[in-house]
């Protein structure tokens, strides 16, 4: 069982590996264009200190390392940590992201005791003690298992907790492909032309728990339609 066990991680590590090298080679040949607004770009790229909380639908995540490519051109300090779940496929995609030099806070896969996730709220505390110092948070509020375009709580949440802002992103390449997962994620092919579209800063830190889903989801949805994904 170890054995098996051990053999299994090293095929994920060097699929990671093979995975990884692949979308650096297609977001680098991909045209890109940032559809962002002006007031946008100071909490992207960290100027004097701004912190924001990124929200990609899980679909999306492939192409998010391209928006952060883009902000590390105006601050090469820039930090951001992504919420990726415990489990074999999210230790992968840790794997993935850190060849951008992005970081990961693991959430948690495990059902709720008692009522209370456990797992879930420590990660919160995390991201709390990650944005004060100084890092972008980015989250994928349907993941890690939707549903697909489902808003989760945990978002609107972190944000009413933290006073930080949420930018809400979207993205998609001429040339991609969907996979059969079950968010359909997209899957950048080489020499296309994408488009990164993001909102502008929502300040949900006043509104009450419903307002804020409210608020977060139909930014998510309008910048979606923006792309026309």
């Amino acid at each position: 069982m170890i054995g098996r066990t051990l053999r299994g991680d090293a095929t994920y590590r060097l699929l990671g590996r093979a995975i990884g090298l692949y979308l650096g080679f297609a977001l680098r040949t991909t045209r890109w264009r940032f559809d962002v607004p002006a007031e946008s770009w100071p909490f992207l790229s960290g100027a004097e200190g701004r912190t924001v909380i990124l929200a990609f639908w899980h679909e999306f995540l492939p192409l998010a390392p391209a928006l952060w490519m883009r902000a590390r051109i105006v601050n090469p300090a820039l930090r951001v940590s992504v919420l990726i779940s415990r489990h074999r496929d999210g230790r992968m995609i840790t794997d993935i992201i850190g060849r951008w030099g992005m970081g990961a806070v693991a959430g948690s896969s495990a059902k709720k005791s008692g009522g209370r996730d456990k797992g879930g709220m420590a990660a919160v505390r995390v991201l709390l003690d990650t944005l004060r110092d100084g890092s972008l948070v980015a989250i994928t509020p349907d993941g890690p298992r939707g549903p697909r375009r489902a808003l989760q709580p945990g978002t609107a949440r972190l944000a009413t907790l933290s006073g930080v802002p949420v930018i809400a992103c979207a993205g998609i390449t001429s040339a991609h492909r969907r996979l059969g997962s079950w968010d359909r994620m997209v899957l950048p092919l080489p020499f296309g032309r994408g488009v990164i579209r993001c909102s502008a800063p929502i300040e949900l830190g006043l509104a009450g728990r419903n307002d804020a889903d409210a608020i977060l989801a139909d930014a998510m949805r309008q910048v979606v339609q923006g792309i026309g994904a």
